[in-house]
């Protein structure tokens, strides 16, 4: 990579502006001062801004955080703070969300700056199974689990749920597995058939399960084992 380019991205600001820094020699590469924005950096390479180093980034990069309340997977919001918040890496702006949570919902997000990884999560078409710990206002119906099973009508919408999977915790606390990523689904859901989601927390996504290890806020890099699960196939899974 050219080093004004990486320099704009680190830095945030106009290559021309770069250029400016440059000739200040305020930019080392490797402890010497590096005038020429065309300099072509190679991985082992050291670059330092007024002696503060810039990390290179090779590759793309993928973690899990425990999202706590009252953040957004955004990674812009006028009005809330975001997941950002709490991923202390270089160009975090450049990572989003694979799969959000809304405002109120806790638990395991995924996060990368890689788009085709991402999509295999989110696309309908690869129907990565997401399982999440639902806290319910009123104790579960005898016949909600069947019904979920079968498939349920939500508001507004056209066709039922695709087959989801409820196994009783408590009287009011269960574990729904679901395949699907529509608009507040499991809230909506459990109003289908005639209940309210006070607490909603997310446990996993796909083979990915948020790490027992992390509080809320706290962020890991994915395994490669867990990067690596993201769109097998189902029977090659099942032979690890």
């Amino acid at each position: 990579m050219r080093l004004d380019k990486f320099l704009s991205q680190q830095l945030g600001i106009s290559r021309a502006l770069i250029a400016r820094e440059l000739r200040a020699k305020r930019v080392t590469v490797d402890g010497e001062v590096v005038k020429n924005g065309a300099h072509k950096l190679t991985p082992e390479q050291e670059v330092a801004f007024d002696g503060q180093v810039l990390e290179q980034i090779h590759g793309p990069r993928y973690f899990m955080l425990h999202k706590p309340e009252g953040y957004v997977c955004s990674t812009d919001d006028p009005d809330h703070s975001t997941i950002l918040y709490f991923i202390e890496e270089p160009l975090a702006e450049k990572l989003h969300a694979a799969g959000r949570l809304d405002l109120d919902t806790t638990g395991l997000v995924l996060l990368t700056d890689d788009g085709q990884w991402s999509h295999r999560i989110t696309s309908p078409r690869h129907q990565c199974d997401k399982t999440y710990l639902v806290t319910l206002e009123h104790p579960l119906a005898d016949d909600t689990a069947e019904q979920f099973a079968q498939g349920v009508q939500l508001h507004g919408e056209k066709d039922l749920t695709k087959p989801a999977t409820l196994e009783q915790l408590d009287a009011n606390v269960v574990r729904l597995t679901i395949s699907e990523g529509r608009y507040h689904q499991v809230k909506r859901m459990f109003a289908a058939v005639g209940n309210r989601v006070v607490e909603l927390h997310r446990e996993r996504i796909g083979n990915i399960v948020l790490d027992e290890d992390l509080e809320p806020g706290e962020y890991r890099p994915l395994t490669e084992e867990e990067i690596a699960s993201v769109g097998l196939p189902a029977e090659l899974l099942a032979k690890d």
